[in-house]
């Protein structure tokens, strides 16, 4: 997905952002009930069903069904997929690190989220802490999301969490993005850069912060389904997203319950 150079950022009003904090709250509540309901031996497409029942019950429509044709309603990547997998027939194993990515759009306003599951009670502990840095990379990223900033300021705080944490690759072919009216909006939010570059940052911006870490080579290729994202080293990955609002107060996250 390409950002034309010229395109405008979308800035909203507080009332619109009140719109997105519905949308974002869906996709929150309806990963939370996928994190509390993943264990070995369902299948991805068991997991999409649930996620299909819980936005349509809320009144929501999802945001990936029918997406470039996508045939799902939440993406369920598996250990060396990295993002865009296609829920089906694969079971879950014990100890699968599973990356659910899920959108949804109320009154024509959209949310969007990912996590990382790890099906076990005993998680191994270099699949745990995978998992642990690439949420701690989107925390920082998100506490330098804060109008006056730059977008390389977002970049650089995520790739330096990542880079401080040991030997872990940084995918750079996949970014985050601005999102409102539309999931995939301008401008660009790369996962790595550099401190003081790029657009500045404004209040009224939402942005969909997204990291994408590997234990191994960060390079990646797409499968034959022309959707599912791996790492080429077949080494596993971590995907974590929050919607971001840059507010008078700061940064908020909208994709919380």
């Amino acid at each position: 997905m390409g950002f034309r150079k010229k395109e405008r950022v979308q800035l909203k009003t507080p009332a619109q952002i009140g719109c997105m904090r519905i949308a974002g709250k869906v996709v929150a509540e309806t990963l939370e009930t996928l994190r509390i309901n993943v264990s070995p031996g369902m299948t991805t497409g068991d997991l999409d069903a649930i996620a299909r029942e819980c936005i349509f019950n809320s009144g929501a429509t999802p945001s990936f069904l029918g997406y470039y044709g996508f045939p799902a309603v939440i993406c369920t990547s598996i250990n060396e997929e990295v993002v865009h997998g296609i829920p089906g027939d694969k079971v879950i194993s014990e100890g699968d690190l599973i990356s659910i990515d899920c959108g949804a759009i109320v009154e024509g306003w959209h949310g969007d989220a990912a996590i990382s599951i790890i099906a076990s009670t005993n998680p191994h502990p270099t699949i745990q802490k995978l998992s642990d840095v690439t949420r701690a990379a989107l925390d920082a990223g998100i506490k330098a999301t804060v109008a006056g900033n730059r977008m390389g300021d977002i970049g650089n705080a995520i790739q330096t969490v990542i880079q401080n944490a040991g030997n872990y690759g940084i995918v750079e072919d996949y970014v985050g993005h601005g999102i409102g009216t539309e999931m995939h909006m301008y401008p660009p939010v790369p996962n790595y850069g550099r401190a003081g570059d790029g657009i500045e940052l404004k209040v009224g911006m939402v942005l969909a912060l997204e990291p994408m870490v590997t234990i191994g080579s960060p390079e990646v290729v797409t499968l034959a389904d022309n959707w599912t994202v791996v790492t080429t080293d077949r080494n596993w990955a971590s995907h974590w997203e929050h919607t971001i609002a840059i507010t008078d107060s700061g940064p908020q996250i909208l994709t919380i319950r």
